[in-house]
């Protein structure tokens, strides 16, 4: 089994902002895989499907970003899946509109939707993919920023990493993470 997490805030105030790039990879990834993301869980939204045989699980944690892993670890749980099993996808201030990066672990880099997460799970020993988002514009906080809207400018770059992002995430299902890295980085 596979559990590929999209880090947002619920709400339709929220949609389309740079905090939840995160929910929009997974909507991505539920439409390649033909995955309905309307059960219920853990604080979540999920949907499930089947990937050559494997159990995939698309999730949205509504418990607002700084709680993620309020919704993460008991989803884990419940299906008593380990953290390698884990990949979440979320908003980078420190790489520009349109880059993303995978990475095998690390630290919270200053993201509240991780420092959740790690604490919850009691690791940062768990994939994810980092989507860009670009630091705040001069006079612009970075909860103004983050909870903002992307620029006309930035819309194709950020639609095409929410592309890559997706890909990204499928071929998790598929690949060892390392071989994923080395495509997409």
């Amino acid at each position: 089994m596979k559990l590929i997490v999209g880090l947002g805030n619920p709400g339709a105030k929220y949609d389309g902002t740079r905090h939840n790039v995160g929910f929009d990879v997974v909507d991505a990834v539920a439409r390649r895989l033909n995955i309905e993301i309307k059960q219920s869980k853990a604080n979540g939204l999920y949907g499930e499907g089947r990937i050559d045989g494997e159990k995939i699980f698309l999730l949205k944690p509504q418990t607002f970003m700084n709680r993620s892993g309020e919704s993460v670890r008991p989803f884990l749980e419940y299906y008593n899946m380990e953290v390698e099993d884990l990949l979440v996808i979320y908003d980078d201030l420190d790489l520009p509109v349109g880059k993303i990066r995978l990475r095998q672990k690390g630290s919270a880099g200053g993201h509240n939707g991780m420092k959740s997460l790690i604490a919850h799970l009691g690791t940062s020993d768990f994939k994810r993919i980092r989507v860009g988002v670009d630091r705040p514009a001069p006079g612009e906080t970075v909860v103004q920023h983050v909870l903002g809207r992307y620029r006309p400018e930035e819309k194709d770059a950020i639609s095409e990493a929410i592309d890559l992002s997706a890909e990204a995430a499928e071929a998790f299902t598929k690949k060892p993470f390392l071989e994923v890295m080395n495509t997409f980085n």
